[in-house]
């Protein structure tokens, strides 16, 4: 899960930066969807330490 999370997020990551000229509303939509991502590659980041700690 989180290497499919990192992919996702390294591609969306990929379209922000392209210097291609997308319309406004798809524009903010890709920002919110990697700021969703990034989020959730947290959690699950902050997860899977604990999971490690624990054993």
């Amino acid at each position: 899960m989180n290497k499919i999370i990192k992919k996702i997020s390294q591609a969306v990551q990929v379209l922000l930066l392209a210097p291609i000229k997308l319309p406004g509303k798809a524009l903010n939509i890709i920002k919110y969807v990697a700021v969703g991502l990034g989020i959730l590659e947290a959690v699950t980041s902050e997860e899977s330490d604990e999971v490690e700690e624990e054993q």
